[in-house]
């Protein structure tokens, strides 16, 4: 990973859209922005239209005196290609570029990302206006980072993409032998004798393949980064010492493995929005942040493979490279490194965006999810945006600077976060240490969205969520880990709703437990192979003899039923006919059909233990759970003493630490720890915190560190 020369401290500011405004507007935003201590701002991601308002001809002094006017204010840019939002001359021109829906039906221009990246005529214009920005601003002061594109993520049904598909299924299975084995073609008569029978899954009688579809989402990631690798190379090869990077969108919709592509930009970069108004919204936060820093480490790995053949993210590294020594036996606090830094480059300042309405953000809630962001590792904080916007389709969107203008409780906590980040600047130096980690995959996200399930309660984002906010409530830090990350030296995994495992990766696995690790499977795990086909023989399939069980029958539950268990709990959405074949009952069930057979179980395997639970446990009980597992492992909290609602953050180097201490309860807390609080400078024995008040403490008989 990279990080632009020059550019010192946490980041803070935002998407800038001075096109939208008269130039008379501009020297105040300057203004304003240097009240507020911003110093990095995203310049011209939906600009297009203005940069080249016919083909070939480009109106580029307007940008010159805005970038002029932040350089002359000290505000760095990390200057964008407008490439997700096409021109109307474009799509005119190139209607065959414009996207195509599962429905076949062809979309219109009028709205964002009208484009198909598989269309050659898109792919050379994003090219053209990429080069001509950077031939233009490869020397200017003001440039900082190059930001391609905005949140990757348009699917395209049209027959651009056809070819392209089929382009990508001949170099990841070489013949159609392997094909049909791996789509099942047998099935429904979908047995493919030529490859251009093969088409983008569209709209159909019933229901479609779903391998054919978990395929066409890994296609769409590989198609939409090699449309970003083809602007970052242009970019990189004017500006060699400019990092280049796009910014990472979240949601189920999204066809991008971030994983993989977080080896391919210079800096991980997310927008993150929570859809809670409540507690909710603090452990989505959480949750995102996590995710950034555990994909920013891919940006470290060497040889990472691009071969279209491997399903499972394969690196040069892939198997442990701790491979023979013990996970449990890792020296006390221990962990994977950190990793590089990552950015939160989007957030909403004032508004929570909740299903159906916009909720407004409470006084100093805005700061409290900014530093948590900072404290698991983001670089600073960037907003969309800096000035809300007087038209468009987001006219109510959140703004640091919003329709109200700078006299505004929404710019007052403004200035007052960029006051708070420069006291911050120390703790970018470092990590943050997990012992506990997640595992992340997104293709049995894609799959479990392609295929036909028992319940249409099962969710892959809703389960892993379940268990992050399970650790994040028992005051654990956790890192995501996907197949080619290295296990050991985390005291536990845990793997929510694994659906697809392949050989490759329950091997691993195997390795990590049989060394000391503790492991935690959830039900529905195990399920499938790389290509979505169900391992016969009994649930969960690649994972059975590590667990020592045998499932022979799923009974997923009503969401209004609750089954007893024998610690007193109960289990809701799925529970299983679980049998035993070496491991041993840890709770069970009863009553009911299942009276007696186990709900969670434990299993030695090797120097290692590994837990089964095949029902969904409650909140508390789930948090309980995980909490007498984790410390069973080894593992323990950030900070013990916290209160419940006081989220507690560390990041450390060799010989210095930060907590963050977060109070997202309406009341006061105590927590009984000493050091220096870096928001007051004042050096405290006991931190006490206001109703939704932060601190960070450089903790007792610590020294600043060197950034």
């Amino acid at each position: 990973m990279r990080w632009p020369k020059g550019l010192t401290g946490l980041c803070y500011g935002g998407d800038y859209n001075p096109e939208q405004w008269p130039a008379e507007v501009w020297p105040t935003d300057v203004e304003l922005m240097r009240r507020a201590r911003v110093n990095l701002v995203t310049v011209g991601v939906f600009a297009w239209s203005r940069l080249e308002p016919q083909p070939g001809r480009y109106d580029l002094d307007w940008l010159d005196r805005v970038l002029d006017l932040l350089h002359d204010g000290g505000i760095r840019v990390a200057l964008a290609t407008p490439t997700a939002s096409p021109p109307p001359w474009f799509s005119l021109r190139h209607p065959d570029a414009l996207p195509v829906t599962a429905d076949g039906v062809r979309l219109s221009h009028g709205s964002r990302d009208t484009y198909c990246a598989s269309a050659p005529a898109y792919r050379a214009a994003a090219r053209e206006i990429a080069t001509a920005l950077a031939d233009r601003y490869r020397d200017h002061p003001a440039l900082a980072l190059w930001h391609v594109h905005n949140e990757y993520g348009t699917t395209c049904h049209c027959e651009h993409v056809a070819v392209a598909f089929r382009t990508w299924l001949r170099a990841r299975y070489g013949d159609l032998d392997r094909l049909n084995e791996a789509w099942t073609g047998s099935f429904w008569s979908q047995h493919h004798t030529g490859w251009e029978q093969i088409r983008p899954p569209r709209a159909t009688q019933y229901l479609g393949n779903p391998s054919q579809l978990l395929d066409f989402r890994r296609f769409v990631s590989d198609e939409l980064l090699a449309a970003y690798v083809e602007q970052r190379d242009l970019l990189r090869a004017a500006t060699p010492d400019v990092p280049v990077t796009t910014n990472y969108v979240l949601g189920g919709w999204v066809p991008v493995d971030h994983a993989r592509w977080s080896a391919e930009v210079d800096l991980v970069a997310i927008d993150h929005y929570p859809a809670e108004a409540g507690p909710g919204a603090e452990e989505q936060t959480a949750f995102a942040a996590d995710l950034a820093r555990s994909w920013a480490r891919h940006g470290q790995r060497s040889g990472a493979s691009k071969d279209p053949l491997l399903s499972d993210v394969v690196e040069a590294g892939a198997l442990p490279s701790g491979a023979g020594r013990s996970a449990a036996a890792a020296p006390k606090g221990r962990h994977p490194p950190g990793g590089p830094a990552w950015l939160l480059m989007e957030s909403a300042p004032n508004l929570i965006l909740t299903p159906g309405r916009m909720h407004a953000k409470e006084p100093g809630r805005m700061t409290r999810h900014s530093l948590a962001h900072v404290a698991r590792g983001s670089r600073g904080a960037m907003f969309f945006q800096w000035r809300a916007s007087r038209g468009g389709a987001e006219v109510f969107h959140s703004a640091l600077v919003p329709h109200a203008g700078p006299d505004s409780r929404a710019f007052r906590e403004a200035v007052s976060l960029g006051v708070l980040l420069d006291r911050l600047a120390e703790v970018d130096a470092g990590a943050v240490p997990a012992r506990v980690a997640i595992a992340w995959d997104v293709a049995s996200w894609w799959a479990l969205q392609a295929t036909v399930l028992p319940s249409a309660q099962l969710d892959y984002s809703a389960e892993v969520s379940a268990a992050h906010r399970a650790l994040y409530r028992a005051g654990h830090a956790s890192d995501f880990v996907t197949d080619g990350d290295d296990l050991f030296g985390y005291a536990l995994l845990v793997l929510p709703a694994r659906y697809l495992v392949s050989d490759r990766y329950a091997s691993r696995i195997r390795d990590y437990v049989a060394a000391g690790g503790h492991l935690l499977v959830s039900y529905f795990s195990g399920i499938a192979d790389e290509h979505a086909r169900v391992r016969v023989g009994g649930y969960p399939g690649a994972l059975r003899d590590l667990l020592g069980i045998r499932v022979e029958e799923f009974h997923p539950l009503d969401p209004a039923t609750r089954l007893p268990l024998s610690d007193g709990g109960t289990g809701r959405l799925w529970a299983e006919t679980v049998r035993l074949t070496g491991a041993t009952p840890a709770v069970s069930y009863a009553g009911g059909l299942l009276d007696g057979l186990p709900a969670l179980t434990r299993h030695g395997y090797g120097d290692g233990v590994a837990w089964y639970l095949s029902t969904r446990l409650d909140d508390d009980a789930y948090r309980d759970l995980l909490a007498r597992v984790a410390e069973a492992a080894g593992a323990e909290p950030t900070c013990p003493a916290a209160p419940a609602g006081v989220e507690a953050v560390r990041r450390s180097t060799a010989d210095t630490s930060w907590l963050f201490l977060l109070n997202h309860t309406d009341t006061a807390q105590t927590v009984p720890v000493s050091g220096m609080e870096l928001l007051t400078g004042e050096h405290v024995e006991t931190v006490r915190l206001p109703a939704g008040g932060c601190a960070v403490l450089r903790e007792a008989g610590q020294t600043a560190a060197s950034s």
